[in-house]
């Protein structure tokens, strides 16, 4: 067994029978963000009601302190306005370096405040801003992924947040664009260049395609031929160590944002240390070991939400993710996702197989998987891709976290 932080963990010697073949050799594992090294170039894409502290915490864990943990979105309206809710999401546990949180907002000024309340107050040492979420109460009021087709308008929030951040970083992460028919990400990475951010994060799928389909990496390495000034990173499909070192060797890209693929298996960190180490010591843990993971989970969420039942409940939607490719029956996978304390989440755990080995296919795709096609968008907004009407000051979101 591995010791990692304390907790119980699966064993560092990966079964034959399931271990995937020896990593090539390591990738360039050289990534800075501002004055952050970060090595290997592995980040924690921003997750809505997932990437809270308890999730990154185990994530971080399991990589030893190594890549970059990012908190999940919080508006710069809810930010400014205190919001209770938004306060503690940007709480980080004291062995977070750098904090590093994502921040939504359309409206430049909003914005500008937000990044200066984050400094005055060091409530973080870098920035992201979100530009890539596809979620349909996002997009239809021209924030997410469909504001970078208002070309003068991401330019004015990125001039805001980087003057007003002052020595910290400030990154964005984006998708291809809107549809086919109105790709913006070249455009933006270009803009990004020109006001002074630190890095990009393209994930290789358009607003329409949601999560469906296949990311295009080729845009990944498009657009870092396009921007060659600063650190391009890539996003969508990484499921595996491997998936991450062949998207850098096929993209040239500088690192890679994963999300998705560690849905209910915080332990893909580990894995991709030791790819970019050049290691194949990949963790392939038993139900068992899962099982310890699970109940630390909910555990962790009990503890930052100061309730043990509320945690349980908020971890009742990474049951099936952690379950997923064992041989757990479909009543006894109900009574898991519907327990509300500590004892009864372990007891029924405990009834399960718990020598079963990591199953073979699990490290296939997690999360979402469907497309959305139609994407909603404010009246009139792909008719200039430079006035910016139509965004007004409902668009500001006022909850945090998607």
């Amino acid at each position: 067994m591995r010791d990692n932080g304390g907790m119980s963990t699966p064993p560092s010697t990966p079964n034959p029978a399931t271990a995937p073949d020896p990593a090539p050799a390591p990738a360039p594992s050289d990534l800075t963000i501002g004055p952050y090294a970060v090595r290997p170039p592995v980040v924690l894409a921003p997750m809505a009601g997932i990437t809270n502290a308890p999730f990154r915490t185990l994530c971080r864990e399991f990589s030893g302190g190594k890549g970059l943990f990012v908190s999940e979105m919080i508006t710069t309206r809810a930010l400014v306005e205190r919001n209770e809710k938004t306060m503690q999401l940007i709480h980080f546990d004291a062995s977070e370096t750098p904090r590093s949180i994502q921040l939504y907002g359309v409206d430049p000024v909003t914005v500008g405040k937000a990044v200066r309340m984050i400094v005055e107050e060091d409530l973080a040492d870098h920035i992201d801003l979100n530009f890539g979420c596809p979620v349909p109460k996002v997009t239809r009021k021209g924030g997410g992924s469909a504001l970078p087709y208002k070309r003068n308008l991401l330019r004015s929030i990125l001039r805001e947040a980087v003057a007003g951040a002052g020595d910290l970083p400030v990154t964005i992460k984006m998708r291809k664009g809107i549809d086919d028919d109105h790709l913006t990400y070249l455009d933006a990475g270009r803009i990004a260049v020109e006001e002074g951010v630190s890095a990009v994060a393209l994930h290789g799928r358009t607003t329409a395609q949601h999560y469906g389909g296949t990311a295009d990496w080729d845009a990944i390495a498009r657009l870092k031929e396009h921007v060659p000034e600063i650190p391009v990173l890539g996003n969508g499909d990484i499921w595996s160590a491997d998936d991450a070192l062949r998207m850098v060797r096929e993209t040239g890209c500088d690192g890679v944002v994963v999300g998705r693929g560690c849905l209910g298996r915080p332990w893909l960190f580990a894995d991709l240390v030791a790819s970019f180490e050049g290691r194949d010591d990949f963790l392939r843990p038993t139900l068992r070991e899962v099982a310890d993971v699970m109940v630390r989970h909910a555990t962790l969420l009990g503890e930052w939400i100061g309730d043990e039942a509320r945690g349980v409940i908020d971890f009742r939607k990474h049951v099936a993710w952690y379950l997923k490719g064992f041989a757990v029956g479909s009543e006894m996978r109900k009574r898991l996702a519907i327990t509300s304390s500590l004892e009864t989440l372990r007891a029924g755990l405990d009834e399960l197989d718990l020598d079963q080995p990591w199953p073979t296919g699990a490290d296939g795709p997690r999360g979402r998987t469907s497309g959305n096609n139609r994407v909603a968008l404010p009246d009139g907004w792909l008719k200039d891709p430079y006035e910016c009407a139509g965004v007004g000051e409902d668009a500001e979101l006022d909850t945090s976290g998607g």
